[in-house]
């Protein structure tokens, strides 16, 4: 097939795509109105229609524009309760096995229908690990200078404005900043940072000449491209206010500095570039791409030789950019990556203020809840610079110890505090499953959850969209407890599954969590779960496949290495554009995971396909 020829690299134009997407999208108009279009009328408008939007959900726009951006969101959603039958509900007309089966098959291909539109480009404040890092870089401090802002909320996107207490912070820690580096008024020159040096120099007072000269020097490096004329102008006034109020130049200039660190144009990562009239989509220039690409991988600004490239308009050559991204991964500052988006796709940032039951868990200090976290973090690093297959996600036997993890694990010959690389020989261990952080994040403070275990494997591995759980269903403490006295935590479990509404969900979800109950709440082995009864990991699939201990279970998993190839794709694309991907993006994941099949879905060549790809490097124009 043609497009074979187009995920083998994402720098194709819109002309060699356009002649297969329209084969595509014909056909996928076709099984819309002959297996969708019907499905949903006659099994779901009753409740989601004009008249009634049970769950704020109306079919009604997404049947007369199945390929809109508003429908893109509502297709996942129907297909994660009609595969789970959860719907149509148990009281309503039901669809026969092949009904279901067409409409889901169906809302596959929907994603033919959307345009060819990269998405906007989203404007977003410097988080705080990538403000941090930002003015360490730029002036040298330490980047704990910002550890007063807030962490962000994971899920809840990025805030395009300042209230007046996040202005304030901002201020104070611009004032930290450069009481660092600036010091008193009379702070000599050359004891500079090199990105204040220039335009100054090192024996004669500031002249304003030399203040436009710093200005110009300084604000490219802060804004992250060249500063407009009209942008020096207002910074230059900042400096003659300060003198005019008599202060001396060197202050003045301090005052200066301070302006820009507060500016929009230094907290805010933005589109800058004009456009033609009528322009709808447009490659973004060279210094959003290295912009993009330095905060997506290092969670700072452009370095020297990035920067260089933009100046020259170098980056738009696909040969550059992919060497670029090739350098910015081996450089020991990507183990960002992990920080900014790895420990938020595994839902390990979670992990850090999470109480667990002091008296059942003594043992979990804030020394060993450190070391799960940096045991997961060394380990995808190691995958990314070894450039490894996805599969070593979950099969993978070499991990990253300390002392207190290794004691931890039961395992022998490990000293000191420093992770280091170990060689497992516990079959029960390795990969993501046998990490104690992700076991103990999945779990409540007292116990494990098969369910959120099941839903973290099938949502974050495997990508899978789980409804969620039904109102008004009491907890597993909520049972009659005389009555659940002698059950082990699976027969409480299998007792809540008797519950219609419940059913159908956890036929899918505990199984999985079951598979992983020898791991206690923070990730130890046992044998016996906490009332004494042994415990019990084997399960059978939706599928039909069967295990009988983690181990199967992960072997299962592990042949699903397409699914979570895709669906780590769709995390980080996800993640590197900031917003939630849908109709047009599928079929660029699509593209990129034919070219990334053939080499074993690795992972250094997985972020630089994203890096390379079309949504990356375009935005559509606000109207």
């Amino acid at each position: 097939m043609a497009l074979l020829l187009i995920g083998a690299s994402p720098w194709i134009s819109a002309a060699e795509e356009d002649a297969e997407l329209k084969q595509l999208r014909q056909q996928a108009e076709g099984v819309f109105k002959k297996d969708v279009a019907p499905f949903v009328r006659e099994f779901c408008m009753e409740c989601h229609g004009n008249r009634r939007t049970k769950g704020g959900i109306n079919f009604e726009p997404a049947l007369k524009a199945p390929g809109g951006a508003s429908a893109s969101k509502k297709w996942p959603k129907a297909f994660a309760n009609v595969n789970a039958h959860d719907m149509p509900p148990e009281k309503a007309d039901q669809p026969n096995d092949e009904e279901r089966e067409r409409f889901l098959d169906g809302l596959a291909s929907l994603k033919y229908l959307s345009e060819r539109d990269p998405g906007p480009f989203v404007i977003r404040r410097l988080t705080k690990m990538e403000y941090g890092n930002t003015l360490h870089d730029l002036l040298g401090v330490d980047a704990s200078v910002a550890d007063e802002l807030p962490d962000e909320v994971a899920g809840a996107g990025y805030l395009n404005s300042l209230s007046p207490m996040q202005t304030e912070q901002y201020l104070s820690i611009a004032n930290a900043a450069l009481d660092q580096v600036l010091g008193p008024a009379d702070h000599p020159v050359k004891t500079l940072p090199a990105s204040l040096r220039s335009g100054a120099s090192e024996t004669e007072p500031i002249s304003r000449e030399q203040a436009e000269k710093w200005v110009r020097h300084f604000g490219r490096s802060a804004f992250r491209r060249p500063v407009t004329d009209e942008e020096v102008a207002t910074l230059l006034r900042v400096y003659d206010l300060g003198i005019s109020h008599k202060l001396t130049p060197m202050a003045a200039l301090r005052l200066m500095v301070k302006a820009v660190l507060v500016s929009p144009q230094f907290l805010f990562i933005t589109p800058a570039q004009t456009v033609a009239k009528g322009q709808k989509i447009v490659p973004l220039d060279d210094y959003q791409l290295a912009a993009r690409l330095s905060y997506l991988l290092w969670a700072t600004l452009p370095d020297a030789e990035l920067a260089a490239l933009a100046d020259a308009g170098k980056l738009q050559d696909p040969a550059v950019l992919r060497a670029q991204t090739q350098r910015l991964l081996e450089d020991p500052r990507s183990r960002a990556l992990f920080d900014g988006f790895g420990a938020q796709w595994l839902r390990l940032g979670e992990l850090k203020d999470k109480l667990f039951d002091a008296a059942k868990f003594p043992q979990m200090t804030d020394a060993l809840r450190l070391a799960m976290y940096d045991e997961a973090r060394c380990f995808f690093d190691r995958l990314v610079r070894e450039n490894l297959g996805v599969e070593e996600l979950l099969s993978g036997k070499t991990t990253f110890l300390n002392a207190p993890l290794a004691a931890h694990y039961g395992v022998a010959g490990v000293k000191g505090s420093e992770m280091q690389p170990v060689v497992l020989r516990d079959a029960r261990r390795g990969g993501l499953l046998g990490m104690a952080g992700i076991l103990a994040a999945t779990s409540f403070p007292n116990r494990t959850s098969p369910v959120k275990r099941g839903v973290w494997v099938l949502e974050q591995l495997l990508g899978e969209q789980v409804p969620p759980a039904p109102p008004n269903v009491p907890a597993l403490e909520k049972q009659d407890q005389k009555k659940v006295a002698h059950l082990t935590l699976r027969q409480r479990t299998e007792l809540h599954r008797t519950d219609p509404v419940c059913a159908n969900c956890h036929k899918i979800l505990d199984p999985i969590g079951f598979g992983l109950e020898n791991f206690d709440a923070i990730g130890q082995w046992r044998d016996v779960d906490d009332g004494g009864g042994k415990i019990d990991a084997a399960g059978v699939l939706p599928s039909g496949e069967t295990f009988a201990t983690p181990q199967d279970l992960k072997a299962l998993l592990t042949s699903r290495r397409d699914d979570v190839a895709r669906n780590l794709v769709e995390q980080l694309l996800g993640y590197a554009l900031c917003r939630q991907l849908g109709g047009y993006d599928e079929v660029v994941v699509d593209q990129l995971m034919r070219g990334l099949e053939g080499e074993g879905y690795r992972m250094k060549d997985l972020i630089t396909a994203v890096v390379t790809s079309y949504p990356f490097r375009h935005r559509r124009i606000a109207e």
